[in-house]
């Protein structure tokens, strides 16, 4: 089943000046008083970045993915997207997930254009995530409403909670993959796939 937009009530969402208090009071157990200078606006400043952080949980992934064509002149073999930019915030600690997705899809009579698929990682990204639910949520998504032959996904990303607390292992990447149809197949097909997008990937940013 497709994870399309959260469920929420309209009322559950708490006002814009609720989260601002609660971001003063999360100053204030930090130590700091959120009245001087430098930390007035801070709160206001806080709810706009989280508007845009996590803007996924208003968005719909299947809307994204409606806009397809057919006119592909019988074009069967694999698409490939690398390389696109990930940014999330780990549901644990809320602290940053940062990396890249590869994607890849064999179409059967529909393909979707490539902008939609990194609108798509956007969706899902700009969400509080672990990394395994993201990444089967972008292949998900992809098979249920395109239906191609196969759906391909890794995610490659370095986790602030455990680069810059708690552990404190910079330089360590989390990789997670999700293989469905002729990817799960098909070995040739999957080994295909992981050619293409390894050879473009030496590191990740921590």
């Amino acid at each position: 089943m497709t994870a399309g937009k959260p469920d929420r009530q309209a009322n559950d969402r708490p006002s814009r000046e609720a989260a601002e208090e609660a971001v003063r009071q999360l100053i204030r157990w930090a130590g700091d008083d959120p009245s001087r200078e430098g930390l007035i606006d801070t709160p206001d400043r806080v709810i706009r970045s989280y508007q845009e952080m996590f803007s996924g949980y208003d968005e719909d992934p299947v809307e994204y993915l409606q806009g397809t064509f057919e006119e592909i002149e019988g074009y069967d073999e694999m698409v490939v997207l690398r390389d696109i930019r990930l940014e999330s915030h780990c549901e644990h600690h809320m602290m940053p997930i940062i990396g890249s997705v590869d994607i890849a899809y064999i179409p059967d009579k529909r393909v979707v254009g490539i902008s939609k698929l990194a609108r798509l990682v956007d969706v899902f990204a700009k969400r509080l995530q672990i990394q395994e639910k993201l990444t089967a949520q972008i292949a998900n998504a992809l098979n249920d409403v395109l239906k191609p032959r196969g759906v391909a996904v890794v995610v490659r990303a370095a986790h602030h909670c455990m680069t810059t607390r708690g552990i404190h292992k910079p330089g360590v990447a989390m990789v997670t993959s999700a293989m469905l149809g002729d990817f799960r197949d098909d070995a040739k097909t999957r080994r295909e796939f992981l050619a293409i997008v390894n050879g473009a990937h030496t590191s990740v940013e921590s």
